[in-house]
């Protein structure tokens, strides 16, 4: 039987310095453009409850997909992540197209010590990406209370998740890509911790997966009406045959088979299947 332990990361600065090295060398917007249905699914649900105008923050941004589409939209937006190369990156996309006088900032900020940015101050808040890699019950909670401090009463955020189970499943299909998950001890370790180091230096680590049934209530409890949790990337099952097939139907056929994916991520049923999930709340106190 597996001892089961409470995950105490070891050397939390040197690992949160080592996922800093990660997204230095990842190329998340083009991660978006290779895997355009998470975009469109957040995206559309991002509309569809977003007040009409107003000020809104993207915490943990990247290098600013999201935020430039809200400048578009005619929103005021503050960037805010955690790598400066990213923030430098947003900097020069809101430039190159024009849209900086719809930024009232860009800042190299920790999710968890918003320091620079004032109470009830946004209509909206945007965190997808920081509860990725806060690996201790204490930093998520820091980080969510940051973003209910600098929201409004009756603000809506849109928080990122990654679902544990679906991760289990990845690591089971693909083991020797997902190490140390390539054995059953560590596999069932995970699933009581949700913490994931890799074993490989370069990539993806440093992170926490919850249990889907968690994320209403941990949202709830800290001071969030809970309005929908959304599976981002319910295609992420479609192997690149699969999506090589539809598209050979015509871009059409790739239209609906979308359409569809995006009707289908509010189904509490296949939240499982989906690599990110976007929970939808309100700031209620």
């Amino acid at each position: 039987m597996i001892e089961l332990k409470e995950y105490e990361p070891e050397g939390r600065e040197n690992q949160m310095s080592e996922i800093i090295r990660y997204y230095n060398q990842f190329d998340e917007w083009g991660r978006l453009e290779r895997e355009p249905i998470e975009f469109q699914v957040n995206w559309h649900y991002i509309k569809k409850y977003m007040p009409q105008t107003g000020r809104v923050l993207d915490n943990g941004a990247g290098p600013g997909k999201y935020s430039v589409e809200l400048a578009k939209e005619g929103y005021n937006v503050t960037l805010a992540d955690l790598t400066p190369r990213l923030v430098e990156m947003a900097k020069e996309k809101a430039r190159d197209l024009n849209l900086q006088n719809q930024f009232d900032g860009f800042y190299t900020a920790d999710a968890r010590k918003l320091t620079m940015m004032e109470d009830d101050h946004f209509d909206a808040s945007l965190m997808l990406g920081p509860m990725y890699h806060l690996q201790k019950e204490q930093e998520r909670s820091g980080a969510i209370n940051e973003l209910k401090r600098v929201t409004k009463l009756g603000g809506l955020v849109f928080v990122a998740f990654m679902p544990r189970i679906r991760h289990i499943l990845t690591s089971l299909l693909f083991p020797e890509n997902w190490r140390p998950n390539n054995n059953m001890d560590t596999i069932l370790q995970f699933s009581q911790t949700g913490c994931f180091n890799h074993a490989d230096e370069g990539r993806f680590t440093g992170a926490y997966y919850f249990n889907i049934e968690d994320i209403a209530p941990f949202m709830e409890s800290r001071g969030f009406e809970t309005i929908n949790l959304i599976g981002s990337n319910p295609g992420s099952v479609l192997t690149n045959d699969s999506w090589d097939y539809w598209k050979g139907k015509g871009e059409e056929e790739v239209t609906r088979v979308v359409n569809f994916l995006i009707e289908r991520a509010a189904d509490p049923y296949i939240l499982g299947i989906s690599s990110h999930l976007l929970y939808i709340g309100r700031k209620t106190g």
